[in-house]
């Protein structure tokens, strides 16, 4: 159960959408072991399987002492909205008011295959959400309106860590998935 380095705005794979999970096997159960051990290191509320290199639909959550894994999520969104304080892994000290849904129906499937439903509202809606966001490519600052993206831009452009993998020169890597891809290309 190692800890990942969680991968950095700016890392194509964070924008990448990720693919299906299509086997449910003993390389599944070690990246939900290793994203919830680098979840609760780092610590977050929720880590998707992109934010560590690894481009498939997989997400973990820790919301309210509720430790919990997602595997192929498709969400039902509620009308009602909500709008709260959002931060992300990938984006360090970064942290704005984000609107959600204010509540969620996560249908989906757990590490073993077996279909599972979560029924989430306010932190936990906002949480699954974010973290289904990743899994199709979408940025939490993708949600802002255009005058606090810019802001958010304007402050992650002047934060440290930005740009550190160039910097360092080095350039991130994607890890390549164990599952079969059917010889299409990730």
């Amino acid at each position: 159960m190692p800890i990942q380095p969680i991968r950095l705005f700016g890392d194509p794979v964070l924008a990448t959408p990720a693919a299906r999970v299509e086997t449910f096997d003993k390389e599944l159960r070690t990246l939900v072991s290793d994203l919830t051990e680098t979840m609760r290191d780092a610590p977050g509320a929720g880590l998707a399987a992109p934010q560590i290199g690894v481009p498939l639909r997989v997400f973990v959550w820790d919301v309210d002492d509720e430790l919990g894994h997602l595997v192929n999520p498709v969400l039902t969104l509620s009308e009602e909205l909500q709008d709260g304080e959002e931060g992300c892994l990938s984006f360090p000290d970064i942290r704005y008011d984000t609107p959600r849904a204010m509540t969620v129906i996560a249908n989906g499937f757990n590490m073993h295959g077996e279909p599972v439903q979560i029924n989430g509202s306010e932190f936990l809606a906002r949480a699954i959400q974010h973290e289904t966001d990743h899994l199709d490519g979408i940025l939490f600052i993708d949600r802002l309106p255009t005058d606090l993206r810019k802001e958010a831009m304007r402050e992650i452009r002047e934060s440290e860590w930005f740009g550190s993998e160039i910097a360092h020169g080095t350039t991130p890597v994607i890890k390549v998935s164990p599952h079969s891809t059917r010889g299409l290309g990730i």
